[in-house]
């Protein structure tokens, strides 16, 4: 089995324990994931079974959407509603402040990771310093912000839809909005609607692929997934070639450095791109993902 699954995790799992799953729902060795989704979370995580674990890297730069919830009334140490509480609010800003301090982290924005991520310093991870009482400064980092709509504003909640770029903690935005309105805040829900091309409403639950024969599990196809790169159809006689590493020579110029969709003999082989040396171009082959 080749291709990427998309799987509603439920919250109160880790993407690691949905990757365990799979493999055993399968009986396949070559499963894993395309981003952590926080364990507490729930939402789209697309798997990638067999040859697509090859390019799970590729999905990792899709924009993500979310739906969360902001609470204004106290924030804690870890930004979301289990950790320990570290300040309340005593007074709160009316709705048109804060509409205007969200819609103002729209665009491209720094942010500071939370202490509790998976991001590694010095080999260990971040949450593991911050369970032994160690603070460490951490640098900002660009991300965007494509969108915000502000679904609901009640009791001093604010639901909202947030589309935005990889590496963006939901968490830090609603603890960063708080601040804004100096207010003390923490995420109070996060379920994630869509990564990529992978939408909540296709996405299968976990009684769902347990219930389905395994034949009629739908997957993704690798080249489905990869539609934005440019398709380049290469001679039959150098399939050989190709499939065993070789580079081959390109007569006609193609732009350099770019990575096609590479097809030979009516068969999707995998991801290459082009380059020149000494004014000759030729082929090379960066993932090969032909079917067994």
């Amino acid at each position: 089995m080749n291709g990427i699954l998309n799987v509603l995790k439920p919250a109160g799992m880790s993407s690691h324990n949905i990757v365990a799953f799979v493999r055993r729902r399968l009986n396949i060795k070559k499963v894993g994931h395309t981003g952590t989704l926080d364990p507490y979370a729930a939402g789209v995580l697309p798997i990638c079974i067999g040859k697509a674990t090859k390019v799970s890297n590729y999905l990792l730069n899709d924009r993500k959407a979310y739906r969360a919830e902001l609470d204004l009334s106290f924030s804690t140490d870890t930004q979301d509603a289990y950790g320990e509480i570290i300040n309340r609010t005593t007074e709160f800003p009316d709705e048109v402040q804060i509409e205007e301090a969200i819609k103002s982290f729209i665009g491209n924005i720094q942010q500071v990771p939370p202490m509790y991520s998976a991001l590694k310093v010095n080999g260990k991870k971040l949450y593991d310093l911050a369970r032994e009482g160690i603070t460490i400064e951490r640098k900002a980092r660009d991300i965007v912000i494509y969108n915000i709509d502000i679904i609901s504003i009640k009791n001093n909640k604010i639901m909202m839809d947030v589309e935005c770029s990889k590496g963006t903690y939901i968490r830090t935005l609603c603890f960063d909005i708080a601040n804004k309105l100096s207010c003390h805040g923490h995420m109070s829900f996060l379920l994630r609607t869509k990564t990529g091309k992978f939408e909540i409403s296709t996405a299968l639950t976990l009684e769902e692929i347990e219930s389905l024969e395994i034949k009629n599990i739908p997957l993704m196809k690798i080249e489905d997934l990869l539609d934005t790169y440019p398709k380049l159809v290469i001679n039959d006689s150098y399939y050989s070639q190709l499939t065993n590493g070789v580079k081959i020579p390109m007569s006609n110029v193609l732009e350099s450095e770019i990575e096609y969709k590479i097809y030979c003999d009516n068969k999707f082989l995998g991801i290459g791109s082009v380059h020149e040396k000494a004014k000759q171009y030729y082929l090379k082959m960066d993932k090969m993902l032909v079917g067994e």
